[in-house]
């Protein structure tokens, strides 16, 4: 993981798989600095190198979402960003983030599909036979995980489980607001010619007890993206699920490393293609 940066009038305090944040040297200064690093992870680990210029690409995703959701109270906060990382920092409030990873899928893929085809579930959801990798969900679905401390795995779990950690009150509204934000995102995606196959949110509350949206919202890391038209018209699951996300990079691991000791280093044409995808995004939904 790369080292702080030195950033004036700031002070490092914490550092993710992706992002650092910076608390102000002024005491009376409760906002966070939230710098997106070009850090890359998948499986829960952090791999090497990094995506070219994707720290940027992302914070400018963020940002036009939050712009889309205005509506959604969220963690920005007012005031000037240090030029030394305008590009890829946001000001947010300080918030009493929640444990919860808030995951909404709309289509059947991933870790998702390999419990489908064992129990014909996701998440401990029944779903209706005969499914394919891919296809449509009837409904979107909440399928909630624990977010693990850093270095470890995040487990997916039961509403019942959110209520025990959140109470019965904010486990409905963490469900509840999801949903609705996920589908607002799909329609504005599916405007695009894109499909927003399934997303995951983080929430804190402030000093209020206000639930806000907080860290990335609908990016790249946090989302998988498909073109409309190849999901249609593709043939196989690859040609279907085309994505514009880190799909790539979570291939190629698969592909070349048994989840054993440290991930291996990625090849240079995997990373560029994975900024092309992420520049691709931005430019279809014209953010």
């Amino acid at each position: 993981m790369s080292e702080a940066l030195s950033i004036p009038g700031w002070r490092h305090v914490y550092s993710g798989k992706v992002r650092d944040l910076y608390a102000s040297e002024d005491a009376e200064d409760t906002r966070i600095l939230v710098v997106a690093s070009d850090r890359v992870s998948a499986f829960d680990f952090v791999l090497s190198p990094g995506i070219t210029d994707k720290g940027a690409l992302l914070t400018r995703l963020s940002r036009w979402w939050f712009a889309q959701l205005s509506d959604v109270p969220n963690h920005l906060a007012e005031g000037e960003i240090p030029e030394v990382v305008a590009d890829r920092a946001m000001l947010a409030q300080s918030l009493d983030m929640l444990s919860i990873e808030c995951v909404v899928r709309g289509y059947i893929t991933g870790s998702g599909w390999v419990e489908y085809q064992e129990n014909g579930t996701v998440c401990g959801i029944p779903l209706p036979e005969g499914l394919q990798n891919g296809d449509r969900l009837p409904e979107p679905l909440f399928t909630p995980a624990y977010k693990a401390p850093l270095g470890e795995h995040d487990e997916n779990i039961t509403f019942d489980r959110v209520m025990e950690l959140v109470g019965a009150d904010r486990a409905f509204q963490l469900r509840d607001v999801s949903l609705t934000v996920y589908r607002r995102a799909a329609a504005i995606a599916e405007d695009k010619g894109l499909i927003l196959a399934d997303t995951k949110f983080e929430f804190g509350t402030d000093a209020e007890g206000t639930l806000r949206l907080a860290d990335e919202v609908l990016t790249s890391d946090s989302s998988r993206y498909w073109d409309a038209e190849a999901w249609a018209t593709g043939d196989t699951p690859s040609e279907r699920m085309a994505s514009f996300d880190k799909q790539i990079v979570r291939d190629w691991l698969a592909a070349n490393w048994d989840r054993e000791g440290e991930p291996p280093t990625l090849p240079a044409d995997v990373v560029d293609r994975t900024t092309a995808r992420y520049r691709e995004l931005i430019e279809r939904l014209g953010a």
